[in-house]
């Protein structure tokens, strides 16, 4: 199965599932940090709609981190996936423990990539969630439920690649679902791309600021950004 050139690229190729959503004022396009910001920015560019982020953080298992027990988002959601906690037997401690830290990344993050700004009203809002790719899902189920509980009417998710038991599992739900790939047998979302470099927070922050200048100054002047800043 092919690859990914990187997350720009995804991105617009993402983008032409979506063109329904087009210059509608309705639509807002969120991008989880960090890896999730690159593909939304080209997604919210051609649809020529607003771009802003949803913090999530993954809770990962003590000695395994990026293996997700659960994940955390904005307006306190938490999201738990029992059948890993019985089985690698986590105690409600190590849960609580594991949470407070990434509560405190999840708000030293919004508090960079907001600068301020206050959280967009996504009220009877067609809100587009992406990420860069998953596997666990846990961070995209947490930010489905944030959504929905800040009064989504309808959620769109949009992602490059993903396990397909993965996939099938969160369009339940969801309003509708955009992926390029969907490999199995399915490892970790970086194997299916040929750059997958990390993101930094200033990237981010560069990203949120150019689409907001797109969005006012127009589509006739918008700027796509460096491949080699956004990948």
């Amino acid at each position: 199965m092919k690859s990914l050139a990187n997350r720009s690229t995804a991105g617009q190729a993402l983008a032409t599932r979506l063109t329904r959503y087009r210059n509608n004022e309705n639509v807002i396009v969120l991008g989880l940090p960090r890896g999730g910001v690159p593909v939304a920015y080209e997604i919210a560019l051609s649809l020529h709609v607003p771009l802003d982020v949803l913090v999530v953080r993954k809770l990962g298992l003590p000695r395994h981190k990026e293996f997700a027990m659960g994940a955390i988002a904005h307006g306190g959601v938490r999201i738990l996936n029992e059948e890993i906690i019985r089985s690698y037997r986590i105690t409600d401690d190590i849960i609580e423990y594991v949470a407070e830290i990434e509560a405190k990344e999840l708000k030293r993050r919004e508090q960079i990539y907001r600068e301020d700004r206050p959280w967009p009203s996504l009220r009877d809002h067609c809100v587009i969630l992406v990420d860069d790719g998953l596997a666990t899902g846990a961070s995209m189920r947490a930010a489905i439920e944030a959504v929905q509980l800040a009064g989504a009417d309808e959620v769109v998710m949009a992602v490059p690649v993903a396990s397909t038991r993965t996939l099938n599992e969160l369009a339940k739900w969801t309003d509708e679902t955009a992926c390029l790939l969907t490999p199995d047998p399915f490892y970790f979302v970086g194997q299916w791309y040929e750059n997958f470099d990390q993101v930094s927070d200033e990237a981010v922050v560069r990203l949120l600021a150019l689409a907001r200048s797109n969005q006012m100054h127009g589509a006739k002047q918008a700027v796509r950004y460096p491949p080699k800043l956004a990948s």
